[in-house]
């Protein structure tokens, strides 16, 4: 006989600054492990190319965004470079009790938010090499302009210097390195045994 096996929903929180390659990450993460849902967050921004409806975000306009905050709907939100993001508290309970492991792609202020509200989640920062690397990735991807690059970059010094109230860090210098660091932190908080409730036979 077989032990049996039951396993309660984890909270991945993945998050850092602007052009760390957290993106690039979870999306590695979520083709490897069918055991991860990702929570689609709303925002008002425009998609950027290559972004789809209901698959990378919920594109919504301020109207519906006010109307959802008025709601108490989301388990946490933040207006960021100008734009405002959401994280909807019933998607994210509802997967949870179904015994998924929901991951949150979330800025850091948004992160910082979950982690007050909640008590079982698993916080992970992801790091730039350094600042100059950082920005060098900003220029590369070519989405925004140099007033909107300083800017980005003036948040990530903010940003890292909460790194402490993460239980993990990640540095994406080499991305097969970062994304290993990354699984093996996953795979270690899926055994932990808040999550994984093994009951073996006589």
């Amino acid at each position: 006989m077989t032990a049996c096996i039951q396993r309660k929903g984890m909270l991945i929180i993945i998050s850092g600054p602007s052009g760390t390659g957290k993106g690039t990450l979870v999306k590695k993460l979520m083709d490897s492990d069918p055991s991860i849902t990702f929570s689609c967050s709303v925002t008002t921004r425009a998609p950027r190319v290559g972004e789809m409806e209901g698959v990378h975000y919920h594109f919504i306009s301020e109207a519906e965004y006010d109307r959802l905050l008025a709601q108490n709907a989301f388990l946490e939100h933040a207006t960021v470079h100008g734009h405002r993001y959401g994280t909807l508290r019933a998607e994210v309970r509802q997967a949870l009790e179904r015994g998924r492991n929901v991951l949150l792609d979330v800025d850091p202020q948004g992160a910082l938010s979950v982690m007050e509200q909640e008590q079982d989640y698993v916080s992970i920062f992801i790091l730039p090499p350094s600042f100059s690397a950082l920005r060098v990735r900003l220029h590369t991807r070519n989405t925004d302009d140099p007033a909107e690059i300083e800017r980005r970059l003036r948040n990530a010094r903010g940003e890292v210097k909460n790194i402490h109230r993460y239980q993990y860090a990640v540095i994406n210098d080499d991305l097969e390195l970062a994304f290993v660091q990354l699984q093996s932190i996953i795979n270690a908080e899926k055994q932990r045994t808040i999550r994984f409730i093994p009951t073996i036979q006589e």
